[in-house]
């Protein structure tokens, strides 16, 4: 409610992407928020000081646990993914990192879908298992399958909005729901879809983690992650995880870089969704195109999902050529505009070979086994002119 009672309108996404959490008038009326570089903050006497430390008296004190920047980005962000608080890290392996540390602790079983990030499959088998913290993969579109891996009562259920590689979509509300019934937490990496195109919170969802290098940074020039949910848990986030385990402090210089991010958000993954369609139907009709996954296509198997669920299908694809893996090489290395690199979510259109690259994490053996092909090819499709990216696609295609 505002001051004389009434119940405010909840503004729009974009307004609260560009104005959430500050005023103009609370710094000399700069318009663009300032930049706070301070790695310590004074007091005015030791009692301060340690009423704070005891947690009596809200105020920064260190960067590594809070800095007023950060504090504006994380504040933007829960209003944007709708949680209590938030928390800014320095990449999206430390908000994944330091929301696991936080919560489980060893005899814990912990549920994660088929298909993961690689280095998320990492931290899973080579960090947390050593641990004595069980690690079960399910098919997490399977609902059934799920339901029947909850009986292990498991801490935690963990997926992707859409899985990377592969692009398979999760019925977030469908897991969160199933997860809630077994006393289990559900956490989910909403990277690839932002909060732009899905509020995994709204469907049940208890936290939420980014890797904020992609689409809300957006140009390529910073590392950053974003755990969100409710406060108490992103306490424990704040103080346990990032404070004492991970150390994984967000700059402040960043935090203005993402903040910048931020208010072109819902206009890039608009064009990112707009250009991915135009490439996505290009390619579904190429005879050299053995198959493509883009949840915008009405071939593809969720699209019904992809729809219910999602603002747009967003800008990310996922394809193989009918010659495999050499194939797929020959191509991705005759490509002249699009780059050949990891990252995703950036202006410029970016490819990579995610048996060899993202995903070389896992062994051969596994990546068969989780749904991750020798000739997959991971497509982020940019903001140039989507003629310009159909047209280097083509030549590349045309060997």
């Amino acid at each position: 409610m505002d001051g004389s009672g009434n119940i405010e309108r909840q503004k729009g996404f974009a307004t609260r992407a560009i104005h959430e959490g500050y005023a103009p008038r609370d710094e000399q009326g700069a318009l663009t928020p300032p930049l706070h570089l301070a790695s310590t903050f004074t007091f005015d006497t030791v009692e301060d000081a340690g009423a704070t430390f005891a947690g009596e008296r809200q105020a920064h004190f260190y960067s590594r646990i809070s800095n007023p920047t950060v504090d504006l980005l994380e504040k933007r962000m829960a209003s944007l993914e709708g949680t209590e608080a938030a928390v800014a890290l320095g990449s999206g392996m430390g908000a994944i990192t330091s929301v696991m540390w936080s919560l489980l602790e060893p005899g814990d079983e912990i549920l994660v879908d088929t298909t993961l990030y690689g280095c998320t499959f990492a931290f899973l088998h080579h960090g947390l298992a050593k641990f004595g913290i069980g690690i079960t993969h399910v098919d997490m579109t399977d609902i059934s399958a799920l339901d029947a891996a909850l009986k292990k009562r498991p801490r935690l259920v963990y997926f992707e909005t859409i899985s990377n590689p592969n692009m398979r979509v999760m019925d977030i509300a469908a897991i969160a729901s199933s997860a809630r019934r077994a006393g289990a937490l559900t956490m989910v990496d909403n990277t690839y879809t932002t909060p732009y195109l899905v509020q995994p919170a709204a469907l049940g969802a208890d936290i939420i983690v980014h890797s904020a290098t992609k689409y809300l940074g957006g140009h390529g020039d910073l590392i950053a992650g974003i755990a969100c949910g409710r406060r108490e848990i992103m306490d424990q986030v704040r103080l346990y995880g990032l404070k004492d385990m991970t150390g994984a402090a967000l700059s402040p210089f960043n935090a203005m870089l993402i903040l910048r991010g931020l208010k072109t958000l819902g206009l890039r993954m608009r064009e990112h969704s707009a250009n991915a369609e135009k490439v996505a139907r290009y390619l579904d009709a190429h005879p050299a195109v053995a198959s493509i996954a883009w949840p915008g296509l009405e071939s593809f198997p969720q699209h019904e999902l992809a729809r219910r669920q999602l603002r747009l299908p967003g800008g990310m694809i996922a394809f193989e050529l009918a010659g495999g893996k050499e194939t797929a090489m020959r191509f991705m290395n005759r490509l002249d505009m699009i780059q050949r690199a990891v990252s995703l979510g950036d202006c410029e259109t970016l490819i990579q070979h995610p048996a060899s690259m993202t995903h070389s994490t896992y062994t051969p053996e596994e990546q068969l086994a989780h749904g991750i092909t020798p000739g997959l090819i991971r497509l982020s499709v940019g903001l140039e002119e989507p003629a310009d990216i159909v047209a280097d696609l083509a030549q590349a295609l045309s060997a």
